[in-house]
């Protein structure tokens, strides 16, 4: 094991600014530019990049057109008419997730996740909501979970309106067509975690499929490590007629929906506002998904989603599950939420897909595949790292607990100044569950994360205060 940098070693070297961790195990400050890769940055492996290569844009156009084929997909819909509504939306999905199954020697399973939602704001009388879920069973360490999903239901300008045409293209076929295509890749793969590809039900009314899969997981006591949404990511061109069609946001809550008072007072005694569980997830997909594989710009949004709006990860969030969404980089909002219809001016409204950019969408689907993958090959996030304080000192001693996979090759201790936004330094620190780093725990973030024989890293943990 090298040993840790001296005190004088950091400071000297993040006054210079230096480059990355030497031979020796002198720590110095990684590139923090926006156009450079974090020093936690991981390259993407031969056999990811042979998955990302399968992803198929030609497919992901056909999804979203099939399902925009069912006229509407509205929550209250008709459940029973073969060829229009959500239930028609519903069976398709099945079938082609069924599809996807057989593929995959028995490790895929999938299910239609039904119940009954009673009156609400959005719901006028109980009505039979559907997730159409597919899960995909890891070979080594199947207990640890990781979800994507995009919600199948769509809505016009009357939220209430179930009967008009509601296309819903990039609100949401395009995050289902995504998610679709993962399914189709990874089925023939053995990921080493189970990967659980959704189709949610509800969203428009009320987020209530999602909610229902949350706390369906949650009822089962299972170790979901990260949970990704796709919702409106289906276009890269913003309602001024601009294009982004390299870039992809993410939204990302700090302080945790499910944050009880005590948690609040300790964070609010040692900070970690930005270092949710949520924020070391999306510096994790920023790590393996922002590169030239994938051909995209991950461009982390530091709030749980958009003003005064919301999607499928909240209701992960609010159960304590680290969860984020992905949308477009700007949003056009006459093709969302709309009748379809041609103004006085000629101009088109609606949610068509003639509005999609479906290459834009499948490196989509690369960035999601490239994030989850390597979530799954990966070990998992560390458990229960703490920094010890019983001791009055500018050294930094940090424990964490050591992980079940079989592969664990080690740990690294993680560090960057508190207004940086991304990890600056790494330091590998062995096959070992204490550290101590001769450097001040009042000046600095620390973190661990995990690596495995592969040299694969698993997202940061954050360390909490131990006396």
């Amino acid at each position: 094991m090298r040993p840790s940098p001296t005190r004088r070693t950091v400071l000297t070297a993040t006054a210079a600014g230096a480059a990355a961790l030497t031979a020796t195990g002198t720590a110095e400050a990684a590139p923090t530019s926006a156009d450079r890769p974090p020093a936690t940055a991981q390259r993407p492996t031969r056999e990811l990049r042979a998955l990302l290569r399968e992803i198929d844009a030609v497919r992901i156009e056909a999804t979203v057109r099939r399902l925009v084929s069912f006229g509407t997909r509205h929550t209250l819909s008709v459940q029973d008419d073969p060829d229009r509504g959500i239930g028609a939306a519903r069976d398709w999905l099945l079938a082609e997730l069924t599809s996807c199954a057989e593929a995959s020697g028995g490790r895929m399973t999938v299910e239609l996740q039904s119940y009954v939602q009673e009156p609400a704001p959005r719901i006028p009388t109980p009505t039979k909501i559907t997730n159409v879920v597919a899960t995909l069973r890891g070979s080594v360490t199947p207990e640890r979970v990781y979800v994507v999903s995009g919600h199948y239901d769509s809505r016009v300008t009357d939220v209430m309106d179930a009967t008009s045409d509601a296309p819903g293209a990039d609100d949401d076929a395009s995050g289902v067509a995504v998610v679709l295509e993962l399914a189709r890749v990874m089925a023939k793969r053995r990921p080493a975690s189970t990967i659980v590809f959704a189709a949610v039900a509800g969203e428009e009314q009320g987020l209530f499929g999602s909610a229902y899969l949350a706390q369906q997981l949650k009822a089962a006591g299972t170790d979901v490590q990260g949970m990704f949404t796709n919702d409106i990511v289906g276009s890269a061109t913003a309602d001024d007629g601009t294009r982004d069609p390299y870039t992809i946001r993410l939204f990302t809550e700090g302080v945790p929906s499910s944050e009880t008072p005590e948690q609040a007072a300790l964070r609010r005694s040692v900070g970690g506002e930005n270092d949710s569980a949520t924020r070391q997830l999306a510096r994790f997909v920023r790590d393996v998904a922002d590169n030239d594989a994938t051909g995209m710009r991950v461009r982390v949004i530091y709030r749980r989603d958009r003003y005064l709006r919301g999607g499928d990860h909240i209701p992960f969030l609010e159960r304590g599950y680290p969860a984020a969404r992905f949308t477009e980089p700007a949003e056009d909002f006459a093709h969302q939420h709309q009748n379809v219809r041609v103004d006085d001016t000629g101009k088109q409204y609606g949610d068509l897909p003639e509005f999609c950019d479906f290459p834009f969408t499948a490196r989509v689907a690369k960035v999601n595949a490239a994030a989850l993958w390597t979530l799954a090959q990966a070990p998992g996030t560390p458990k229960n790292p703490r920094i010890i304080t019983s001791n009055l000192t500018n050294s930094t001693s940090l424990t964490w607990a050591r992980g079940p996979e079989p592969d664990l090759a080690g740990y690294e201790v993680v560090w960057r100044e508190t207004t940086s936004p991304e990890w600056t330094h790494v330091l590998p620190v062995g096959d070992a569950t204490t550290h101590e780093v001769d450097l001040s725990k009042d000046n600095v973030f620390f973190g661990v994360r995990a690596v495995n024989r592969s040299g694969l890293r698993s997202p940061v943990a954050f360390p909490s205060p131990q006396s």
